[in-house]
């Protein structure tokens, strides 16, 4: 195989974890990247990168795809069903390596799969991908958990900066991995410089090994400030969000997302560096300071 996949396709580059997986390309002259946008979409993208619109019919995909080296699907919720699509179109045309739309909770524990079914077409694609490794494309799956700088500033962790209140489950005890925004799109960089060394690996990365606990201690040292906090648990996280659910509330399927690395659930294997064989050394990726980070996060938001 070739020692870089130097011709990069990226779907889905202009959402949440698309814009943070483009960063990493931004200063990258090792790559020529195109993204692939549909040709109703009115997305924006940075300079300097090639945009191809598609109606993403079977026949497009195959002539956007002819010539690349490597497909990066960074599609959200609403794409995860197209992959099967983009899959077939990548084997037609030729493309060596696709990278599927994972980026956040372990799919290959059961126990994540009950807390969110919908993450059960991720594993559709995963297996779907291992048949066609005899067609010559091979694949490379990346889990990070989920964000932790972004998802400090956003507030999808559950921390208000501005507020300075925090919401824990369980006590917060639980210890999980989470990883930074710059470290998600250079473990997906390093995953095409290194070619021969992923092809068809189920990568698990991570920025750091934290708790909820740790986290608050952090956020209220780098704020001089005591937080207020409300106390939560599994149970009733789990229960409100699956019934915000049955009544079309997605804003439950975020908290689902929360509960893969905050429940006391047995087994979801959210700690990747005990849980799971953590990649960072593969890809030249170090676990980074809960504290430096913190701080960072701060800092931005003021």
């Amino acid at each position: 195989m070739a020692t870089i996949l130097k011709n990069v396709v990226i779907i889905g580059a202009s959402g949440t974890v698309g814009k943070l997986v483009l960063e990493a390309f931004v200063d990258a002259p090792q790559f020529n990247v195109t993204l692939l946008s549909r040709s109703s979409s009115d997305a924006t993208f940075p300079a300097g990168f090639t945009v191809r619109k598609s109606d993403y019919s079977e026949a497009d995909l195959v002539a956007a795809f002819k010539g690349q080296d490597a497909v990066v699907s960074v599609v959200g919720l609403a794409g995860f069903g197209d992959q099967k699509k983009f899959i077939d179109a990548a084997v037609s045309a030729g493309v060596k390596r696709f990278i599927p739309s994972e980026f956040s909770s372990n799919t290959l524990s059961p126990a994540v799969l009950e807390l969110l079914p919908v993450f059960g077409q991720k594993k559709e694609v995963l297996e779907y991908l291992k048949t066609k490794e005899a067609s010559g494309l091979t694949w490379t799956a990346i889990w990070t958990a989920m964000l932790f700088d972004w998802g400090l500033g956003s507030g999808f962790l559950g921390y208000d900066l501005a507020a300075k209140t925090a919401t824990i489950w369980d006590g917060g005890n639980s210890v999980f991995t989470l990883t930074n925004a710059d470290q998600l799109g250079r473990s997906v960089s390093a995953v095409l410089e290194r070619p021969a060394q992923t092809a068809n690996k189920n990568l698990y990365v991570a920025s750091a090994e934290t708790s909820q606990k740790e986290i608050l201690s952090a956020l209220e040292e780098a704020t001089a400030s005591k937080w207020t906090v409300t106390n939560t648990t599994t149970d009733k996280e789990v229960s409100e969000a699956t019934e915000k659910l049955s009544k079309g509330d997605f804003s439950g399927a975020f908290t689902l997302v929360r509960a893969t690395s905050f429940a006391n659930t047995p087994n979801l294997r959210a700690n990747y560096v005990r849980d799971e064989e953590l990649a960072n050394d593969l890809l030249g990726l170090k676990l980074e300071s809960v504290k430096d980070t913190v701080a960072r996060a701060v800092k931005a938001s003021s």
